[in-house]
């Protein structure tokens, strides 16, 4: 393999160029990586998974995450029609998106659902990235925004209740977890506001890491499952089993169709912030394809959902620094911490009013870019009709799922656990239905010969390039 700038796409660089760059990506998602398993895993029923199975659940998620990752950078059969994964400079990680539907389905039915509706979620995934072209057209940013939004304020309540210590903890509510998870948010935020560099990119695992030494003294931290857990141990295939029940399949399958859409905005802010170009449909097509069947895998040996990092996407955009080696590197680092049960161990010895300070605020910024994504179009009465309607009943049904008692419990699984799966498709069917304003419709044709026309042009200059 030939010697490569950290610019281009190909090549090897030096390793003093790589490693840094590597450690700046993995700092920036690796917290948004494993909170997730860990909310997942106390929200089990029961009182939450032990410490060996949620040290288990955390070594899947860093494996996944990384297995994920190489798949897009270094797609399974190259160039080739069939090929799986993007080939562009992408970071994997789990996804917070997945939250609210997993703890659900986590207290009602338990982890091995949740792998259960992963694997046909991927399958739903791979029939999005095959009908990329058509079913785009039904997920302009005003959906996919609103959807987002709907997930930030989903997750709120998990944020105030890891602040207060852990619902069902007996020092839930003490002025304790409050001092140490405010302590905890004013690093990060005086981090994110006044820091720099590495300072402000590392903000959240910044503020972790001193919320953690703030709370030895009260006597938060215990690290004996630290001392118990092995130093190496790989991940095992189907250990918490598989099993498929319908309501959550649906449930989570209608995430991945988002998450699915979703990602062509993380693969075209790549292509067109660091490579001054829109991605290819081949480009989208074998990276969405690659993204669910990397999910199926995962599923299979214990990793939760993953998608698209858009954080990591804000570094390449910023840096400009697209060599997929530097970011397979960042990969290979996730992967050789999931081996370690050890780091995972003490991952687990990290107390929820922490996770609650530290992650209150990236709750907080998934909403507003979904605000930022529904302010793109115009608000005009239809479009504020869709998004205030979609929010209000997503939100509205899941805070009352009594409402739902006469209803079979699918009903109740699917439509009242969790508030993203009603908005999106109260969303969709809204957009499809009420009728456009004349201007809007002729902005909607012009926007479409122009991407049409940008797509014939991407293929023309692939085409020679190629020959």
């Amino acid at each position: 393999m030939k010697r490569g700038s950290i610019f281009e796409l190909d090549g090897i660089p030096r390793m003093s160029e790589a490693l840094p760059l590597a450690l700046q990506h993995v700092v920036a998602m690796i917290v948004g990586c494993v909170t997730p398993a860990i909310i997942v895993a106390g929200a089990v029923g029961n009182g939450g998974l032990g410490d060996q199975e949620k040290v288990f659940l955390i070594q899947a998620a860093l494996v996944a995450a990384a297995f994920s990752t190489l798949i897009q950078l270094f797609p399974i059969g190259g160039n080739s029609r069939f090929a799986i994964g993007s080939g562009l400079p992408m970071i994997m990680g789990v996804s917070f998106a997945y939250v609210p539907s997993m703890q659900a389905i986590a207290a009602d039915y338990g982890i091995a659902v949740i792998l259960g509706a992963e694997i046909a979620g991927g399958f739903v995934a791979v029939l999005m990235g095959l009908l990329v072209r058509k079913i785009r057209v039904f997920f302009p940013p005003l959906i996919t925004g609103t959807v987002v939004f709907t997930i930030g304020l989903s997750l709120y309540p998990t944020a105030i209740n890891y602040m207060a210590g852990g619902v069902g903890k007996p020092d839930y509510g003490s002025w304790q977890n409050w001092l140490v998870a405010f302590l905890t948010l004013g690093i990060v935020t005086a981090l994110n506001h006044f820091g720099k560099g590495i300072w402000k990119l590392a903000s959240i695992l910044i503020g972790i890491i001193c919320g953690y030494l703030i709370s030895i003294p009260f006597g938060m931290v215990d690290l004996s499952s630290v001392g118990t857990a092995g130093v190496f141990q790989a991940p095992q295939l189907l250990h918490f089993g598989v099993e498929f029940e319908p309501s959550s399949c649906i449930a989570i399958g209608i995430l991945f169709a988002i998450n699915s859409i979703q990602a062509i905005g993380d693969y075209s802010a790549t292509t067109i912030g660091s490579m001054d170009r829109t991605p290819r449909d081949e480009e989208l097509q074998h990276g969405i394809i690659g993204y669910g069947l990397c999910n199926v895998a995962g599923a299979l040996f214990g990793g939760l959902p993953t998608a698209t990092y858009s954080q990591n996407v804000g570094i390449v955009t910023t840096t400009k620094v697209i060599n997929r080696w530097v970011l397979g590197l960042a990969a290979a680092i996730l992967g050789v911490a999931g081996f370690v049960p050890k780091f995972s161990a003490l991952l687990t010895t990290i107390p929820q009013c922490v996770l609650g300070g530290a992650t209150v605020s990236v709750f907080a910024s998934i909403a507003m870019t979904g605000m930022k994504l529904v302010a793109s179009a115009e608000m005009d009465y239809r479009n504020s009709s869709i998004v205030g309607l979609a929010a209000a009943l997503g939100m509205g049904v899941s805070q009352a799922t009594a409402a739902l008692a006469s209803f079979p419990a699918w009903v109740t699984t699917i439509f009242g656990k969790s508030p993203v799966v009603l908005a999106t498709i109260i969303a969709v069917m809204l957009n499809v239905i009420l009728p456009k304003a004349r201007d809007e419709k002729k902005e909607e044709e012009a926007r479409k010969k122009e991407a049409e026309k940008k797509l014939e042009e991407d293929h023309e200059a692939f085409r020679k390039k190629s020959s």
